[in-house]
């Protein structure tokens, strides 16, 4: 996808570019920098950096990747956190601008980033978060239509419960998640008992909408009275013309809703494909297949994108053969941002990753 978030060391990902987080003198320092030049090669990248330094605070400079997979380290130096009023945000915006010029010149189809300043320079995680999606999602759609607006970003977190942990919303995500599945837990049941019970409630009578206040598993204990027999359901006989008729009815499919609900908005193309983190080359099957057939992570990502209300949502998802129930942590996280009207799906796929989830958009 254009913007993913991955938990891995940065020095080992096969990307065309790394960004290293680094001091103005470009010298070796720990975190994501000390893992950076430990493999591309102590010696010979400090000797490079040596003929480049200094960088100011909000640049960035690059060197050749040297042992690392990635071809390129583009050194940007982000600002020391002091009490955010000594114009901390807007350096650190710089560093990430710079960085990406850099990659754009270099004309590289990937680029993997830590989260500059929020190690020991001391940004704090939640705000440097922001910063870095909100970069780089203007980066990615100024060049939309581009070779650099494809270029896939990856932001690369080391420590997924610290990353978790420093999102706003965590918490009260975590309290929906827990509320959801202690309404599952109360209504499950074994499914053995649980159908033989149901069988019961059928056999005492009780019509499909009646609201069977007891204990299921003390109806589901032997019963002393034999039950009725249930009775056969003769097979009714195939009418192909009515088949025709149904299917001539059928409702819009998932690219024609899509495509519809773009018009109706006043949106374009290349608007929504990267308001939902979908690449051009996806986006172009969906406008020429009426018959394609997305996952349910790109089918929500154009929910998201589309700025869709829950109903709405759900309504373009069972096109697709989807819904969003309350039975997944995906879902639920989903439903979370869609009812609070957050469409934002940098920080949606944030929080999808501090749970473990999937995220939305696509390859």
């Amino acid at each position: 996808m254009p913007f993913s978030i991955v938990r891995s060391d940065i020095a080992c990902l096969d990307v065309d570019a790394v960004v290293n987080a680094a001091n103005e003198g470009l010298i070796a320092g720990g975190g994501a920098c000390g893992a950076i030049f430990s493999a591309a090669g102590h010696e010979q990248l400090q000797k490079a950096c040596r003929r480049i330094a200094p960088c100011p605070t909000g640049g960035a400079m690059v060197t050749r990747g040297f042992d690392l997979p990635a071809r390129w380290i583009i050194h940007a130096v982000g600002p020391r956190w002091i009490d955010g009023h000594h114009g901390e945000e807007s350096l650190l915006r710089r560093a990430y601008r710079s960085a990406l010029d850099q990659a754009a010149q270099l004309r590289v189809a990937s680029v993997a980033f830590p989260l500059i300043s929020a190690g020991i320079y001391g940004y704090p995680p939640a705000a440097a978060l922001d910063v870095a999606c909100e970069e780089i999602a203007r980066f990615l759609s100024d060049r939309a239509g581009t070779d650099a607006g494809d270029m896939r970003v990856v932001l690369t977190v080391y420590d997924r419960q610290a990353f978790a942990a420093s999102l706003d919303c965590y918490d009260e995500v975590a309290l929906c998640i827990q509320d959801a599945q202690g309404e599952e837990s109360f209504f499950a049941c074994d499914s053995a008992v649980c159908a033989e019970a149901a069988e019961k409630s059928c056999d005492l009578g009780f019509g499909p909408g009646f609201d069977l206040d007891l204990d299921l598993h003390a109806l589901a204990a032997p019963a002393a009275a034999p039950r009725r027999q249930a009775r056969a359901c003769a097979p009714r006989a195939i009418d192909e013309t009515e088949i025709a008729e149904l299917l001539n009815k059928l409702d819009a499919s998932f690219s024609q809703t899509v495509l519809s609900l773009i018009d109706a908005r006043g949106l374009t193309d290349v608007e929504v494909y990267k308001r939902a983190n979908l690449s051009r080359q996806l986006f172009s099957k969906i406008r020429r297949d009426q018959g394609y057939k997305p996952t349910k992570a790109t089918a929500v990502a154009l929910a998201i994108a589309l700025e869709l209300s829950l109903d709405e949502c759900n309504d373009l998802l069972e096109r697709a053969g989807f819904s969003l129930s309350t039975s997944s942590k995906f879902d639920v996280i989903v439903r979370y941002f869609i009812e609070r009207e957050c469409y934002d799906i940098y920080k949606l796929n944030a929080m999808l990753f501090a749970f473990d989830q999937p995220l939305l958009g696509s390859m």
